[in-house]
């Protein structure tokens, strides 16, 4: 007789016919949605009526909705409807192959089920658990059947995200890990194999930059609104943390965080005071109508003005006129900055260490520009008329009359301390000395002049031409008019431009490094593959690139100088740079430009 762990040979689908969810929130509800439209037969299970009616309102609401979008006919609708039945009683997984709880987030309550459950289903039945905090080894040890407990890890919403992560304990059969992992492709996800410690892969990853993103609007350092503009824009992420934070809810991520600083004993996962004193305050986000953010109601996605949205009243504060704008440096970045200046109609002074290397920068932009005209982005002539306003100049003598100065010069201290000294010799006063640093403190630029009021740093995304965002780096010294001519410099060149003050890695930066960083120790640690962690960082959390993807594009060199900026800014144990990527460096394995990082590329 088969079992769930000796499938018949050539049998068109996984044994697992009957399946039972207990526990029917959000994710449970979505999980049996997956489950439906994929053939199975269905027991939802909840501790009450009002809760599997609710459950079955949601279901027959989503699947309406696939019908309406053309993603479901109207008889599939009907024959998945008909596969799922609900109970108030465990003893309705009497019938189940595979059991999925996704009950709250308390070992009292999953152990409480899982007792029960063995007295229950069969003895060759799995039971999974959907938790994302908890120890799954822990559950299984509780369980007279630990070999046949697993976690089965799913996204919100589990119908339209692909990751599933399957994690094994000491305890788990791999027959079992090998049976469930088949059912979740079965199903048309993608199953990434994991071991038990907090938080997984995906969650492990994303809580800590959700954490540190809280603890830096506790700190008062950014607006909620800048620091998921921020993330959004500087990194192509479908939400900014603060949002995401609300539609997980505060509480959960608190419990999340718990359990992985309990773990870890590192001070990154210690969940930021702000998350305890909103979830106790019952702000817990959506659904509760407040969190981060106040929302039009409980449940609702839609935001609503509240005592800190920003003003959208009163008169901006004065700048200065800006009518010409230098840029200093002959590099990709500043090809860019100066491409962008010239399309928003400012004459640009593109200044380099030689003539030749300023032509060659122009020319660079004279290609980027060409193939906007081939993408019908730009007409030839508009191409031509921004390529004329820019003037490639051999000396920074040539600043003498722009109203802006950017620079964009090698990411280096002195370097860029020595330009500060020459630009306030050149540029005439009342001039703005902008720099483009993404982790270098901007006083120390500042103070290399003799007008440190006039010092603000204007951090561009690269490819500028594309990247919305500037980050707006007021020092200490920095004037006030120097930040309103710089807002609105921003407007006219159609950048979103976010403030915050002069410490390591801003916004953008201090946050993604980190992230970055904890990928790496995984690698480290051998808890998961490259291949793996890309994967449920893309799948999992929306993320346009996996982490070791983005690390071979941004250069490892690059992201080593900025870990050991936030390292010896901050002085925390878990910010230092993994050993694995001081390492790669070392060896000259820089990423993509040098042909091998984390992966290896084709010459070209």
């Amino acid at each position: 007789m088969a079992t769930p762990l000796s499938p018949q040979p050539g049998t068109p689908m996984s044994p697992f016919r009957t399946v039972a969810v207990v526990g029917l929130g959000t994710m449970g509800t979505g999980i049996a949605e997956v489950l439906a439209k994929a053939g199975r037969e269905v027991i939802g299970i909840d501790i009450s009526e009002a809760r599997t009616a609710r459950a079955l309102a949601a279901l027959e609401a989503a699947t309406d909705r696939a019908v309406a979008r053309g993603r479901l006919t109207a008889q599939e609708r009907a024959d998945a409807l008909a596969r799922v039945r609900t109970a108030t009683d465990l003893g309705a997984a009497a019938d189940a192959d595979l059991v999925i709880e996704v009950a709250p987030e308390s070992y009292e309550i999953k152990q409480q089920i899982f007792g029960e459950l063995d007295g229950i289903v069969r003895p060759e039945t799995i039971i999974a658990t959907g938790t994302n905090a908890l120890s799954v080894t822990r559950l299984a040890a509780g369980s007279a059947r630990p070999e046949r407990v697993l976690g089965l890890h799913f996204f919100n919403p589990a119908p339209a995200m692909r990751l599933v992560e399957v994690v094994s304990s000491v305890l788990t059969a791999p027959q079992a890990v090998a049976a469930v992992t088949d059912f979740a492709i079965e199903l048309g996800k993608e199953p990434v194999a994991v071991g038990d410690r907090p938080g997984f892969v995906a969650d492990g990853l994303l809580f800590g930059y959700l954490n540190q993103a809280a603890a830096m609007y506790e700190a008062k350092y950014a607006s909620r609104e800048d620091i998921d503009a921020a993330m959004r824009l500087g990194c192509g992420l479908p939400m900014g943390p603060l949002a995401l934070l609300d539609l997980i809810g505060v509480d959960t991520a608190r419990t999340v965080l718990e359990a992985m600083y309990a773990e870890s004993r590192d001070r990154l996962h210690a969940p930021a005071p702000i998350l305890k004193q909103l979830s106790e305050a019952g702000l817990t986000g959506r659904k509760s109508g407040r969190g981060f953010y106040t929302y039009e109601a409980p449940g609702s996605a839609t935001v609503v003005p509240d005592a800190t949205s920003p003003a959208g009243d009163g008169a901006p504060a004065a700048g200065r006129t800006v009518r010409s704008v230098g840029v200093a440096g002959s590099g990709t970045m500043a090809s860019g900055i100066a491409e962008v200046f010239a399309k928003a109609g400012y004459d640009v002074v593109l200044a380099a260490r030689s003539e030749e290397k300023a032509q060659t920068a122009k020319a660079r932009i004279g290609k980027s520009l060409a193939r906007s005209v081939d993408k019908g982005r730009l007409t030839a002539e508009a191409a031509a008329q921004v390529l004329d306003r820019i003037t490639p100049a051999g000396s920074y003598d040539a600043f003498a009359d722009v109203d802006l100065a950017v620079e964009a010069v090698a990411e280096d201290l002195e370097v860029k301390r020595q330009l500060f000294g020459t630009l306030d010799k050149v540029c005439k006063p009342g001039a703005v000395l902008a720099t483009t640093t993404s982790s270098l403190p901007v006083v120390a630029c500042a103070r290399a002049t003799s007008r440190p009021q006039d010092v603000i740093g204007m951090h561009f995304f690269n490819p500028a031409p594309a990247m919305k965002l500037v980050e707006v780096v007021r020092t200490v010294l920095t004037a006030d008019d120097v930040h309103a001519t710089v807002r609105e410099v921003c407007g006219r060149i159609r950048k979103h431009a976010v403030d915050c003050t002069d410490r390591a890695g801003f916004i953008v930066n201090a946050l993604l490094f980190p992230y970055l960083n904890n990928a790496i120790k995984m690698v480290e640690e051998h808890y998961a593959t490259l291949d793996d962690i890309d994967a449920a960082m893309k799948l999992g959390g929306g993320y346009p690139m996996g982490p070791f993807e983005l690390l071979d594009v941004v250069g490892l060199d690059v992201s080593l100088a900025i870990e050991k900026v936030l390292h010896r800014e901050f002085r925390d144990p878990g910010l230092a740079p993994a050993p694995l990527l001081e390492h790669l460096v070392a060896a000259g394995c820089l990423g993509r430009k040098t042909g091998r990082g984390f992966r290896e590329y084709a010459r070209r």
